[in-house]
């Protein structure tokens, strides 16, 4: 069903005039905003604009919404813009963070009074619009926020519905899945028009990953142990299992008792990253700490899981937090050669010369702790080229191209050469 959504810019003050701009349409299967068009102004754009009225303000934030510029966003609201001011498509900065899957931008507009339950023009709330588009992280926050969880909406679908009928068997629909049923959806009720329950919809449509998470949901029985339940779905990487014993109540925080780990940490050591992404959404603490003082992330350094770290980063994780070397994730990954990951983490905005308690940072470990071959070398290649300081030096005082001369990795000695300044 196509929805209008117009696009309002700003003439100077002088001029004092509001122009409206014609939108693209865009078709629209529920209640799920349609993607912003090529014509929605960029963060740049939304930045340059100066608003005269509350009224501006309030489109300026749309905009800044769509764009999913955050700072902007939030310098807005500062000014008084209201993240539950509508458009005349019943369009708030609150509901495009939910459709749009812009999970920053959702935490800042329930932090200033988003009305969670709020509704779209199709009489749909927040919920059901990312479920439609399979954004399991925005799920988990809305769930954690209140939201009403069996709203059913103008054409007869509770999210699980949606989820089921607009969705793919895909890992962000599993997710979106799973975190509905762990968040206590109901889920056996049939929708209004085709009269079918979620199950029956995933097997008309041949999706048969969301009918085997909704089978599991509907025939296993409640746990008698919801934490202990978890933390064995976690350690063998049963997502379905994990949510069903949230679902019964598991506490998402319960230790094991002899290393003192959470579910999410026994996810991220075995690398089962259905799991993470579920536990992750629902709330689960990315920052707690084992008995040898790991986080979650800095357990991601060691097993070298791109698809991990992208799993915990939704959850914000402190990326400053020290592991017991006093180092970041980067120390291990980069001792232990683990390429993909650095080049990944590289980006997250972890401090690449951070020096550890034995005076090495992860430059100084590529060089003293790996073995100078291919991997190592790239690592080397990668860390300078984001930043890495190749004239920090040890406790000896000597650089990573010291020690890479010492040990005789030329490879990588030629490449410090080439970035340390003479």
């Amino acid at each position: 069903m196509p929805v209008r959504r117009p696009i309002v810019a700003l003439a100077s003050l002088a001029a004092l005039a509001a122009v409206l701009a014609a939108c693209t349409v865009a078709p629209m299967s529920t209640d799920a905003a349609p993607s912003p068009s090529a014509a929605t102004p960029t963060p740049s754009a939304a930045s340059a604009r100066v608003s005269v009225s509350p009224a501006g303000l309030d489109q300026d934030l749309r905009d800044a919404a769509w764009a999913d510029d955050v700072p902007r966003a939030t310098a807005l609201v500062a000014q008084g813009a209201d993240v539950n001011a509508k458009d005349d498509t019943q369009q708030s900065a609150y509901l495009v963070a939910t459709s749009e899957g812009h999970l920053d931008l959702l935490r800042m507009t329930l932090a200033h009074g988003a009305s969670v339950d709020d509704k779209d023009s199709w009489n749909g709330t927040g919920l059901i619009r990312a479920a439609e588009r399979g954004h399991g992280y925005i799920i988990g926050a809305l769930l954690q926020a209140g939201i009403d969880r069996d709203h059913v909406n103008r054409i007869g679908y509770q999210a699980i519905h949606e989820a089921v009928w607009f969705g793919k068997d895909d890992q962000d629909y599993a997710t979106t899945i799973r975190a509905l049923i762990a968040g206590g959806v109901e889920f056996t009720r049939a929708s209004v028009r085709e009269r079918l329950t979620p199950l029956q919809m995933a097997e008309q449509r041949g999706l048969r990953g969301s009918a085997k998470i909704l089978r599991a949901a509907q025939d296993a029985p409640r746990p008698a142990d919801p934490d202990a339940a978890l933390l064995a779905a976690a350690e063998s990487g049963d997502a379905d299992a994990a949510a069903i014993a949230i679902r019964a109540g598991a506490d998402l925080e319960v230790r094991d008792r002899q290393l003192q780990r959470t579910p999410l940490m026994h996810a991220v050591m075995q690398d089962r990253v259905a799991v993470a992404q579920l536990l992750v959404a629902m709330g689960a603490d990315v920052n707690a700490l084992d008995y040898r003082k790991d986080t979650p992330w800095l357990m991601t350094g060691v097993t070298g899981s791109v698809a991990m770290l992208d799993a915990l980063l939704p959850g914000r994780p402190d990326l400053s937090i020290p592991n017991r070397y006093g180092g970041t994730s980067v120390h291990p990954a980069a001792e232990r050669g683990h390429v993909d990951y650095i080049a990944r983490v590289v980006t997250a905005g972890v401090d690449l010369n951070e020096v550890n308690s034995l005076g090495w940072t992860a430059l100084q470990e590529a060089v003293l702790l790996g073995d100078g071959g291919p991997a190592h070398q790239e690592i080397v290649r990668i860390l300078v080229a984001h930043g890495a300081d190749p004239g920090i030096r040890d406790r000896n005082g000597r650089t990573a191209l010291d020690n890479a001369r010492a040990k005789g990795y030329d490879a990588i000695a030629r490449i410090l050469e080439g970035a340390t300044p003479r």
